[in-house]
């Protein structure tokens, strides 16, 4: 008896799942081929399509995210790779980070953090091709300015493109560390240069003229307000001097004159 029960749950088991299955089977059928489910194409070459809604995007081209959706243009939604779409997005230069949704019946959400560039960072001659600069995240990672952008940063100097992702990160959040400290004075600087880490050097005008300031590796502030202080004086008795070595607390040295103020 009790194993004729046994065998009937069993069957009874069975029965169930196979029910299962094909209701899953079939549910699935109706998804992939209902054509309410159906991601609308672009009407045309380089349009959007009204079911691929992208928010967050300024500097991001929306061909590049339209082009990732490419293969799902025409079929239903239900097939959409969600996690393989969202890595493709992670590969776009601009794109910090990325989402992206399914809605019923037929919708494609996908949301866009930006990342934001922080400094310019000049191509060799031999790379340039049509943009002697690029610019770089805080992250270090390159990022290719888009026409008409405008932006309004210093350029970061004692690194290439070509350089190492750490060794880029390193010299960006130097820079980052400098701009910071230096608070509203940040916006005179123009350059700053990151060859020696712990020697950093910005470029910014003074009297009219480029001056560079060599500032070390800590009391940013402090040096910078103390040359701005006696720089009216040192302009006068040394008109010429363009580079500054602020880095003694007591002097500040005019290096291409040779000569110090104390």
């Amino acid at each position: 008896m009790k194993r004729r029960l046994y065998s009937a749950g069993i069957l009874i088991a069975v029965a169930l799942a196979a029910a299962s299955l094909a209701v899953y089977w079939r549910l699935e059928r109706f998804l992939i081929s209902d054509s309410r489910f159906v991601m609308a194409p672009p009407p045309t070459y380089g349009d959007a399509s009204a079911s691929l809604v992208i928010h967050g995007i300024e500097h991001v081209s929306r061909a590049r995210i339209m082009n990732v959706f490419d293969p799902d243009f025409g079929r239903s939604v239900y097939l959409v790779p969600l996690a393989e779409r969202r890595r493709a997005l992670l590969e776009i230069d601009w794109v910090k980070k990325a989402s992206v949704s399914r809605i019923w019946p037929n919708t494609i959400i996908v949301k866009i953090v930006e990342r934001k560039p922080v400094a310019f960072v000049q191509v060799p001659a031999a790379e340039q091709g049509s943009a002697p600069f690029v610019l770089i995240d805080e992250e270090g990672v390159l990022l290719r300015p888009r026409a008409p952008a405008r932006f309004t940063l210093p350029v970061l100097v004692g690194l290439t493109p070509g350089s190492a992702l750490p060794v880029r990160r390193d010299r960006v959040r130097r820079m980052l560390r400098l701009l910071e400290e230096l608070g509203p004075l940040a916006g005179k600087i123009s350059e700053v240069d990151v060859s020696e880490p712990e020697n950093l050097q910005v470029t910014e005008q003074a009297e009219g003229q480029a001056v560079v300031l060599i500032l070390g590796n800590r009391n940013f502030l402090t040096r910078l307000e103390r040359f701005h202080q006696r720089y009216p004086e040192i302009h006068k008795r040394l008109p010429g001097a363009g580079i500054f070595d602020l880095r003694l607390d007591d002097r500040i040295t005019a290096l291409e004159a040779n000569a110090s103020a104390r």
